[in-house]
């Protein structure tokens, strides 16, 4: 059975979160976990936060991670239904990329329906980029409603 070893990074604004959500999605292959195969074992090897504004700890996370085995790391989904959403992302996400050689995700769990409405309200996420992303996060409804 093919493994795969995952890192996290959350926003600071929620660095009390316990990560509930996104091992939830991890194990039931749902939002950017959809990607992987049920067939194939995921393992978390990192879970932290950026450090706040404006992210240090992107910097320095992502090489633990590595050292710990990581493969591909995924920025959490509270970095995008944050309000604001992060504005350094995408910056966040080319970093880790051309400075660790590894892939990264955006999201991890579904989209809550809560955000997702408050968010199409104030259409935060109107841009073709946005749009493109959201793909991956963008459950059916039902279960979107389950991670509120």
């Amino acid at each position: 059975m093919k493994k795969t070893k995952v890192g996290i990074i959350i926003c600071h604004r929620y660095h009390r979160c316990a990560g509930g959500k996104c091992f939830r999605a991890l194990r039931e292959r749902e939002g950017a976990f959809k990607r992987y195969s049920k067939d194939e074992e995921l393992e978390v090897v990192g879970f932290t936060s950026c450090a706040g504004c404006p992210g240090g700890n992107i910097e320095y996370s992502p090489e633990e991670m590595i050292k710990n085995g990581a493969e591909v790391i995924h920025l959490a989904t509270g970095l995008i239904v944050g309000y604001p959403p992060c504005p350094r992302i995408e910056q966040f996400k080319k970093f880790i990329e051309v400075r660790y050689k590894i892939p990264v995700v955006l999201g991890t769990h579904p989209i809550p329906e809560k955000y997702h409405l408050v968010h199409k309200e104030l259409a935060t996420w109107k841009s073709a980029w946005w749009k493109k992303l959201l793909v991956d996060l963008n459950d059916p409804l039902e279960i979107r409603k389950s991670y509120d």
